[in-house]
């Protein structure tokens, strides 16, 4: 295989045009080659030289395509993952992997008898707000972590067009399947697997048959409890993140802002890409041996989604491990299925 990685892309819906195309038309390790576009025609608007496929068997005959980006309704990721996978494609799958665990390590033992990659996208844990989490906790400043808190609220009392979201026991759906992934990746990446776990969902919408309210309780040694939350009636969110330590407590809202403006058409070579909005700074309080209290404002970390593809990047060419690893993901899916 050569340095530039040929991509194709099964879906140049919202999350084709805004979560990938961006970004490997930008990186200058992958060439975007092709899409697959059902019924309207766009792509070629943004990428002339695009190529756009009716179906995605053509798009998965294509021989130049080494990477396929499977980002097309949950319930599919498993049947279309496979599908790439044994047409000699590596896989970028979006979350959730698959509707289950035994799917998702259906998934990695195809790819390593097929010597391709199955590498899952969790584009989250390069959030600004994300990021400026961790360099809190690596900077020691909190002391011993003893609770942990992470939300993901929305409010959304309609039910969602897209029959496939809303309606029970057509695979991975629901607010636990939505955006549990992303809480539970963020929580997975920074503490590993829990020891134990509770699990809380429910249907609070008039008419919903899928879960829109979930609430995970995680325990890890040292007595460490980490909570996640998600709901689809929170009016008025609380703080995104909340941690509190020996030595202080660090709040912050959850702002990044990359796909607001991806929908904007900005570029993540844009020199304001990914940087938040002033005022929307996470907030640092400590209290030293002496008992004195300190409160500080802290900028966050630039986001930067390009970081994933930098590391699919490194993983296909040259065989860098993968941040998002295959304990992560079944670990993840063990929490979800549960």
């Amino acid at each position: 295989m050569s340095s530039t990685i040929v991509t194709g892309i099964m879906s140049y819906g919202m999350s084709g045009r805004i979560f990938h195309a961006p970004f490997l038309d930008a990186h200058p390790g992958f060439k975007l080659k092709a899409v697959t576009e059902r019924s309207s025609k766009t792509a070629a608007q943004r990428y002339p030289d695009i190529i756009s496929y009716n179906t995605i068997e053509e798009l998965l005959a294509d021989e130049e395509i080494e990477l396929i980006v499977v980002n097309t309704p949950n319930n599919t990721h498993y049947s279309l993952a496979t599908q790439a996978l044994k047409a000699g494609k590596h896989v970028l799958i979006e979350k959730p992997a698959a509707d289950s665990y035994a799917e998702v390590k259906e998934l990695f033992d195809l790819g390593r008898a097929q010597n391709k990659q199955v590498l899952i996208y969790q584009n989250r844990r390069w959030d600004s707000d994300f990021l400026s989490v961790k360099q809190v906790i690596q900077s020691g400043e909190l002391g011993r972590l003893i609770e942990v808190t992470v939300r993901f609220d929305r409010y959304k009392q309609a039910l969602s067009p897209k029959a496939f979201k809303e309606t029970k026991g057509t695979g991975a759906n629901g607010l636990v399947y939505d955006l549990g992934p992303h809480v539970l990746d963020q929580l997975i990446s920074l503490f590993g697997k829990p020891v134990s776990f509770n699990k809380f969902k429910a249907a609070n919408r008039e008419g919903s048959e899928v879960d829109d309210y979930f609430f995970f309780q995680l325990t890890y040694p040292d007595g460490l409890n980490v909570m996640a939350a998600s709901s689809l009636l929170t009016a008025q969110p609380l703080p995104a993140f909340v941690l509190h330590g020996t030595q202080g407590t660090y709040i912050k809202d959850r702002v990044d802002v990359q796909e607001l403006q991806l929908d904007q058409n900005i570029k993540p070579t844009d020199d304001n890409y990914g940087l938040e909005e002033p005022g929307a700074e996470g907030v640092l309080t400590t209290i030293d041996a002496n008992g004195i209290k300190s409160v500080k404002a802290m900028p966050s970390v630039k986001g930067d989604y390009t970081g994933l593809f930098e590391a699919v990047y490194q993983s296909i060419v040259n065989g860098v491990p993968y941040p998002v690893t295959e304990a992560n993901i079944l670990a993840q899916m063990e929490l979800l299925e549960a």
